[in-house]
Parts: structure tokens; C-alpha cells; sequence
């Protein structure tokens, strides 16, 4: 029985590739990054499986792909994925979940704290040589914003935001406030957690950590108005997708001072251009979207997402296909 074609996007680890090279004739791509659009595109013609890191699967990849039968992503988010398209050629779409929510938590309270204690800030003037005593700067110079006891809100209480509450609560003794499609009534009692309106959060929160998937309903979920009833001292924190917020409101929410600072490892579009005001503000900590960047966690993302893709392509059921195409296992 011959083994199923399979395409890889981005260099893996080398035991990722082994595993795959196990059940599964294997092409890579061996240059740096990824390749172009065009360059994908003409590498599909003959191959069931696709392993990827972004980029749209969309009908014209499924037009250039007539074989492909599963695709499988390392990355928890599923957005690039045209379900529908997906859904009329039959092609399965797993993702990576779970794997990286400790990693990811850890993440979004080291942007509170760097933007609450300005450690970004801070760290330039000691190496820029501007720490001198003596030289007129008062302790107050220097003044963060507390993060222990202080009010946090989470919107998008999933696996991710679990993680942060445990680390927020049990850690740093924060009350916790939660926005979500449905109650959590576990989190609730386990974290002493209070679910509320999207209105009330905002305005009770020292702390607004967005958290939600990118969705047709979250897409510019936080606009203008909302950075209007946040409390002035408080901070935004987005770990999720740059296009849940409205990045010019949010802009003119810090240049505005209707809130103290951010601390962002997303951005619409990403990269930010140079001239993104974000990138020239001190009290705004700006990453490249490291959330799930350390290297356990991406070697996991890769395995998972190589096991889901093994599964798909021969006769199993991945265990992490996307929601909205289960049914295609379903009537197989």
C-alpha cells in the first residue's frame, strides 16, 4: 500500500520529519520562512495532505490541490481556513489546541507586568546610559502601576484564560472578572471569578487581557467606545489576534491617555509598519507574536499537528478537527 504525498510548508524538527517520513512520502520546503503564494501553489498538484503554519486555505489552494484530502495546521487559531470551501471538497482541517496554553499564559502576564512596572521602558534608560543620581529625577520618575490585588478582566474565558486566571489569582491574589459566550460556573467557584457584561468589565478592569478567537463575531470587538469606559490607569493586553481590536482606536486611546498603556504581541496586519504609532510609544510593550514561542511548545505544535495529519490521511480520527468540520468525519 502506497504511502499518502504529503507537502510540509515550513522546516520542522527533525523528529517531526521522522515521524511523518514513517507514514507519509514527504516533500518540504527547504528555504528560509515560507514559501511564496505561487510557490505553494504549484507544489499541491499531487499531494492528500498539507502541513502548514498560516496562509489561506481557500478555494484557489483547493483548485490547485485536487488530491487533498486533509490540512493540517500548527496553530490553535483556525482562521485562515475557508470552512466552507473546505466543507465543498471534503477536506479536513485539524489544528493544534491546548498544547500551548500554559505557554501562552505565561506570555500574556509577562506583558502586564512589563507594561504595569514599565520594564521595557525602564530597561532602555539604564542601557542608554540616562540613570545618573543626582541629576534632578525624583523616586516618582520611576513610579509603575501595582499588578498583585489589583482587578483583572479576562474576554474569552477558553483554556488559555483558565491559565492566566490560575496564574493571576493564585499568584498575584487579583480579583478576576470574565466576558464570555456562556458561563463558566467551574471557573467561577474554582477562582472566585465573576462573570459580567462586556460594559461592566471594562469599566471595573485594571487589567483587560483579550483572549477570544478570531471569528466573524469577534472581529473588532473592541472599538472606540469600549476604550472610552476603561478607567484611565488601565491596561489593554491582546494575545489573541490583532483583528479583534480596532488598532486605531486603540492608538488614539493611549495617545488620548483614555488608558494607561498596552502590552501587545498581536497587530493588524502583522508585521506593524514602521510607522504604526504603537511601535514609538513607551508605555505600549510590543512583541512578534511569540505567544506559543518556546521551543517544547512549538516541537509539541509540530507533533500534534503531524500526528493529526497522520490520522486524517489514513483511516484514524484526529482527535483535533476543527469544530465546523467534524461532520465530514462524521460521514466518511
Amino acid at each position: 500500500m502506497s504511502k499518502p504525498k504529503i507537502y510540509i510548508s515550513k522546516a520542522i524538527p527533525e523528529q517531526v520529519f521522522a515521524y511523518l517520513e514513517e507514514h507519509c512520502e514527504c516533500r518540504m520546503w527547504d528555504g528560509q520562512g515560507v514559501p511564496s503564494r505561487q510557490g505553494l501553489l504549484a507544489e499541491l498538484h499531487d499531494v492528500e495532505g498539507l502541513l502548514t503554519t498560516g496562509g489561506p486555505i481557500n478555494r484557489e489552494l483547493l483548485d490547485h490541490a485536487p488530491k487533498l484530502r486533509a490540512v493540517s495546521s500548527i496553530s490553535v487559531g483556525y482562521n485562515h481556513f475557508d470552512l466552507e470551501a473546505m466543507k465543498a471538497r471534503r477536506v479536513i482541517g485539524t489544528h493544534t489546541p491546548h498544547v500551548l496554553d500554559e505557554t501562552v499564559a505565561d506570555l500574556v502576564l509577562s506583558l502586564m507586568l512589563s507594561a504595569a512596572r514599565r520594564i521595557p521602558e525602564l530597561d532602555a534608560f539604564v542601557k542608554q546610559g540616562r540613570w545618573q543620581r543626582g541629576k534632578g529625577l525624583t523616586d516618582e520618575y520611576f513610579f509603575g502601576m501595582d499588578v498583585h490585588h489589583q482587578t483583572l478582566g479576562i474576554i474569552g474565558m477558553g483554556r488559555i484564560g483558565e491559565a492566566i486566571a490560575k496564574r493571576a489569582v493564585d499568584g498575584f491574589g487579583m480579583s478576576l472578572l470574565y466576558h464570555n459566550r456562556s458561563r463558566k460556573p467551574e471557573t467561577e467557584e474554582r477562582f472566585g471569578a465573576r462573570y459580567c457584561s462586556l460594559d461592566e468589565l471594562l469599566r471595573e478592569s485594571d487589567f483587560v487581557v483579550m483572549m477570544t478567537p478570531l471569528t466573524p463575531e469577534t472581529e473588532r470587538m473592541i472599538r472606540q467606545e469600549h476604550f472610552e469606559r476603561m478607567k484611565p490607569t488601565a491596561f489593554f493586553i491582546n494575545a489573541s489576534r490583532g483583528k479583534t481590536v480596532d488598532e486605531p482606536a486603540l492608538i488614539h486611546a493611549l495617545q488620548a491617555g483614555l488608558i494607561r498603556g498596552a502590552g501587545l504581541d498581536v497587530f493588524d496586519p502583522e508585521p506593524p509598519g514602521p510607522d504604526n504609532p504603537l511601535l514609538h510609544m513607551p508605555n505600549v510593550v510590543t512583541l512578534p507574536h511569540i505567544g506559543s514561542a518556546t521551543a517544547k511548545t512549538r516541537l509539541d505544535m509540530a507533533m500534534l499537528a503531524a500526528r493529526n495529519l497522520v490520522a486524517a490521511l489514513t483511516g484514524g480520527h484526529p482527535p483535533n478537527v476543527v469544530p465546523e468540520l467534524r461532520e465530514l468525519l462524521e460521514n466518511k
